[in-house]
């Protein structure tokens, strides 16, 4: 063991922190007001759904009257932490700057006098608490955590100085986020903005004059429905080591043209019974989560839940852009029964407005500069999002010490 660290409960730690009990660090309120009254119908109601996983971020703010709550609920004060006891894997938590109130889902948790609010939140949303917590989920039967679960776990508490260095030094790094966050949100916007323009004909480039065309989709493509191997859960159909990929809508990326892998792949004989699609093809999902469009950069098979555009006889990412700019649409006019779905008739009728070749190109070139120019700030995020991880780690076990 390295000098100046001891062996605790709560691991290798340096010798002059203590281990406490978590509900020594952090007071869970208790008692319940009625958000049907003022001044608490006017307070924003938090619930877990309004706090991003795992970065400590609040991402809706909402009373509780616009949310038409009625039953009792949880205050709390600028400085608490409010932390998500159920489905702890989510890891939601944020530390308030305003005062409020939580739903019964969420503990308000008033820091002790001695501890930094900034310190605790990285605490609880750290590897150590998070698996502590699945664990007694998984004990007690329930996707939460409760009371007295809380009070078993010990944590690591430097002096006071090194708590606030701690907490500035993520604090730090939650700024630079939140500027990663405003200038993603920034540049969303005006490739939105782009699109209504460029791809409507509401705005023309440079140079680009002629008429455009009303065309069915059907007419520059043959839109052909994927299909599936029955029965769909027989391992007769995969393959780890094929080299054609099986796609599924979770595979679709959350950003980016291009679909350059999946997690499982098809044997021989489950290609047999699917459709195969080359790399570079133009696919759309058509079936729950509809119209999201992507390009293959692989080649895969798609089942029925999806369509491909064959022998498209138009640019292939200016279709893909507008694909992307009708995709909200397509839930006003697809069928609807178990799910969401969409058919190759509904598709191929679908009339598009299309200017000639050369502008289509220009305009797929100047969305595509934008998409990787969001997609380089939306990496740099999840880059810093990690370095965060990596420092909670060595900050808040002392093995890197601030002071």
């Amino acid at each position: 063991m390295k000098p100046g660290y001891k062996q605790t409960e709560a691991g290798v730690i340096p010798e002059d922190w203590e281990v406490r009990g978590l509900l020594s660090t952090v007071r869970i309120a208790n008692g319940q007001v009625d958000p049907r009254n003022e001044p608490f119908r006017s307070m924003t109601l938090v619930a877990p759904d309004h706090i991003e996983s795992g970065t400590g971020k609040l991402i809706e703010k909402q009373s509780a009257d616009f949310q038409r709550a009625i039953s009792g609920k949880y205050r709390f004060d600028s400085g608490d932490i409010v932390y998500s006891k159920i489905r702890p894997y989510l890891r939601k938590a944020i530390l308030a700057d305003f005062s409020g109130l939580c739903s019964a889902d969420m503990y308000p948790l008033k820091p002790a006098g001695d501890v930094v609010g900034g310190f605790m939140l990285p605490v609880l949303l750290a590897h150590r608490f998070t698996k502590y917590a699945e664990s007694v989920s998984v004990r007690s039967g329930m996707p939460k955590i409760n009371r007295a679960e809380m009070a078993e776990f010990v944590v690591a508490v430097p002096p006071l100085p090194e708590q606030r260095a701690i907490a500035e030094a993520l604090s730090d790094v939650d700024g630079l986020l939140g500027v990663l966050d405003r200038l993603i949100a920034k540049k969303r916007d005006l490739k939105q903005a782009a699109m209504q323009q460029l791809l409507t004909g509401q705005t023309r480039l440079p140079g680009f004059h002629g008429e455009w065309e009303v065309k069915r989709l059907g007419e520059l493509a043959r839109i052909q429905r994927g299909a599936s191997p029955r029965p769909i859960e027989s391992p007769i159909w995969f393959d780890e080591n094929s080299k054609v990929g099986w796609v599924r809508i979770s595979d679709l990326p959350r950003s980016g043209l291009f679909l350059r892998e999946t997690v499982q792949r098809l044997s021989p004989l489950g290609v047999q019974h699917s459709r195969p699609v080359d790399s570079g093809s133009l696919i759309m999902s058509i079936c729950a989560t509809v119209g999201r469009p992507i390009i293959t950069q692989i080649d895969v098979c798609i089942h029925d839940g999806f369509v491909v555009f064959e022998k498209l006889q138009a640019d292939k990412f200016f279709i893909y852009y507008l694909l992307k700019w009708i995709e909200p649409g397509w839930s006003k006019r697809g069928q609807t029964g178990s799910q969401m779905n969409l058919n190759t008739g509904l598709i191929s009728g679908t009339c598009i407005k299309l200017p000639p070749a050369p502008e289509q190109t220009a305009i797929a070139e100047i969305l595509s500069d934008m998409d990787a120019e969001l997609t380089a700030f939306e990496q740099r995020r999840e880059k810093t999002l990690a370095l965060k991880q990596a420092m909670m780690q060595e900050l808040l076990t002392g093995r890197t010490r601030l002071v």
